[in-house]
């Protein structure tokens, strides 16, 4: 059997599952448990980020590049919430200097995909951002919808990220009817640490370009997090 904490809880346009990932501390090995998880067992069990889960893991057969994170599961429990310092380790398992270090890849300006050609033997790694150099922000293409604008150690930045973290997206999508992202953005820069899970998405074919693109699987500040985001700390 073997622990893992629970990094990435991300949304579907299925809302009967969620994405989860987490890191093996004893390891540092990242596994994301396949097929994903149904919304109703994740609400039973109280698998929310930052909580412990139990299982027995097995890689998935013919494993698509480069998701090698694929595990299937078998008796899989939520044995409690671990601590805000082994969520720091956990998080710091799969920590990269810069984007392009993380993915292995140069990338070209404004570049947001990994090509499907590109070799990569992950889909899941952590940066760490400035407070200065992050936020939230309306779509450039629909103001209903919100996306992350940041900038790597390395100075290069991206712009209008997705964001798929799930408790993140859903209250910054409430308070953007209000007009208070200015409000969460400042609370992030007040903030000394700022961790983003950037994950790749499945092969997708936008009309231009087929690739794995970039999106913010997991968004964590530190030393105080968002109570009203993540209620489960």
């Amino acid at each position: 059997m073997q622990k893992i904490i629970i990094t990435d809880f991300t949304r579907f346009s299925n809302p009967k599952i969620v994405g989860t990932a987490g890191i093996d501390l004893t390891t540092g090995q990242c596994i994301r448990p396949m097929p994903h998880l149904n919304t109703v067992f994740c609400k039973s069990e109280n698998i929310v980020p930052g909580a412990i889960l139990k299982g027995e893991f097995t890689p998935v057969q013919n494993i698509a590049a480069p998701h090698q994170e694929d595990m299937s599961y078998q008796n899989l429990s939520c044995i409690g919430l671990c601590t805000s310092s082994e969520f720091k380790l956990a998080l710091n398992a799969g920590l990269c200097d810069t984007v392009e270090n993380g993915f292995q890849i140069a990338l070209a300006d404004k570049q947001k995909h990994i090509p499907i050609s590109h070799s990569i033997g992950k889909s899941i790694i952590t940066i760490k951002v400035q407070p200065d150099k992050i936020g939230i922000v309306e779509d450039a293409y629909s103001q209903k919808k919100i996306k992350i604008n940041f900038a790597d150690n390395s100075g290069r930045a991206f712009k209008y990220i997705s964001i798929t973290d799930l408790g993140f997206y859903d209250f910054a999508e409430s308070i953007q009817l209000s007009n208070e992202l200015d409000t969460l953005n400042a609370f992030i820069c007040s903030q000394s640490e700022i961790y983003l899970r950037l994950g790749l998405s499945k092969a997708w074919d936008n009309g231009k370009v087929n690739g794995y693109w970039m999106q913010v699987n997991g968004l964590y500040t530190f030393p105080d997090y968002h109570r009203e985001i993540r209620r489960y700390r």
